[in-house]
Order: structure tokens, then C-alpha cells, then sequence
């Protein structure tokens, strides 16, 4: 237990230093900054899928009794994130109507993002529960999914009035949930026998949910074809990252 506690810890203090990647961003030109966020989706959307179909749908099928409890545990994390989703989107609309931007926006950053990143923790610390591949693999794919939205959330908060150290420590904040999500994962996970029965295809049904609902649709606006043929590559190298990472059971 105390392996999978350093090995959950470490990977969420990484998740959670991604945050600080907005301040390299601005010394980046903006043609070439885009660019490389083009490429991030692109991997992440192959990564994302190939840890639900080749790490996390198999583990949790083999762990569980029923197969249909378990598919419906992944249609139950495709609705969560859906809903959670409706729930960020409505902060973020309900901000832009207030007339001092500043103060919403860091509220939706630490209670949106904040909530997201909480999931993301738990996530990560069920993953560890089962295996040291699953984790790096689950972990892989969130930092790979997490490095555009931070970039983002930096921006927003620039956008907003923020000066690049209060973006920063407000991005630090909301990221530093995930690491306590992963110890309520961990302490839980102890307790709970069924535990990650349930999380894996939570999981599963999450990240399904990310790559193809919110990932998929931006990269399909791209239409000249060398760029159409750069996302394919990329996410093939998503993919590919989550097959190497089987060498390691």
C-alpha cells in the first residue's frame, strides 16, 4: 500500500505543477504556441481513448462480476462528466455577465476546475490501486488532456485582469485539488472493497466522454489536409504510448 501511495502521490504533484505551464506560454509566439496545443489535443485524444479501451474497460471487465454492471458503470461516467460539464459551462456563462469579471472568474476557476481536478486525483489513485501500468497509463493521459486546459485557464484569468502571479497561484489552487482527491482515493480504496470496480469504469466512461466529446469536435474544424493528416499521426502516438505501457504488466 505505501507504493501505491508514493506512486499516486508523485504523479498528482506532477498533474498539479502543470498548472505553471501557462507562464511559458507567454514567451511563446502565439502562431507556434497554437500550434503545439493543436498537436497536445491530438495525442490526448489518442490517449485518452487507449487507456479506456486498452487499460481500463479490459481491467475493469476482469475485475467485475457482471458485465452489465459494469457497462453500466461506464455509461454512468459518460453522464457524470456530461453533467459536470453542463455545470462548468454554466458557470461560465453565468460569469460573463457580471459587470467585475475578476472575482467570478477565479470562483468558477477554483470551483470548476478545482471540482475536475478533484475527480482527476481520485481517478488517478484508483488506478495505482490496481496496477503500476494502470496508473502511469491513467496519469499519462490526464496530464496529456489537463496541458491545453491549463494553458486556457491561464489565459482566462490574464484575460480577466489577473497579473501573471495571481493566474498563477489561482491555476496552482484549483490544480492542487487533484492531489487531495487522490488521497480521499486512497483512503477510500482501503476501506472500500468494490472500490475501484467501480472507479475503473467511471473512469472509462470519463475520459470516452473528454476525447469524444469535447477533444474530437475541435480537431474535426480542422479541414486542410497535411493538418487533418498531423491529428491522425498524433493520435495514433496517444495510442501507441497506452500499447507500450502494456510491456510493463
Amino acid at each position: 500500500m505505501a507504493l501505491e501511495w508514493l506512486y499516486t502521490l508523485i504523479s498528482v504533484i506532477l498533474v498539479s505543477l502543470l498548472s505553471l505551464i501557462g507562464i511559458v506560454t507567454i514567451s511563446i509566439n502565439e502562431s507556434i504556441s497554437r500550434r503545439a496545443v493543436f498537436v497536445l489535443v491530438s495525442v490526448a485524444v489518442g490517449a485518452l481513448f487507449g487507456d479506456a479501451f486498452i487499460h481500463l474497460l479490459p481491467e475493469a471487465f476482469s475485475k467485475s462480476d457482471g458485465q452489465v454492471e459494469t457497462s453500466l458503470f461506464v455509461m454512468a461516467g459518460i453522464f457524470a462528466f456530461f453533467i459536470l460539464e453542463k455545470f462548468l459551462r454554466w458557470r461560465h456563462a453565468h460569469i460573463l455577465d457580471q459587470s467585475n469579471p475578476v472575482l467570478p472568474v477565479g470562483s468558477m476557476i477554483l470551483v470548476g476546475d478545482g471540482l475536475h481536478n478533484l475527480f482527476d486525483g481520485m481517478l488517478i489513485a484508483a488506478s495505482y490501486l490496481v496496477s503500476l501500468p494502470l496508473g502511469i497509463a491513467t496519469t499519462i493521459a490526464v496530464i496529456l488532456h489537463e496541458l491545453p486546459q491549463e494553458i486556457g485557464d491561464f489565459a482566462v484569468l490574464l484575460h480577466a485582469g489577473y497579473s501573471r502571479s495571481k493566474a498563477l497561484l489561482f491555476n496552482l489552487l484549483s490544480a492542487s485539488f487533484a492531489i487531495v482527491g487522490a488521497i480521499i482515493g486512497l483512503i477510500v480504496g482501503a476501506g472500500v472493497e468494490d472500490f475501484t470496480v467501480i472507479m475503473l469504469p467511471l473512469t472509462a466512461g470519463g475520459f470516452i466522454y473528454i476525447a469524444g466529446s469535447d477533444l474530437v469536435p475541435e480537431l474535426q474544424k480542422e479541414r486542410k489536409p497535411s493538418q487533418s493528416l498531423l491529428q491522425i499521426v498524433a493520435m495514433g502516438t496517444g495510442v501507441g504510448l497506452m500499447l507500450l505501457l502494456l510491456l510493463l504488466d
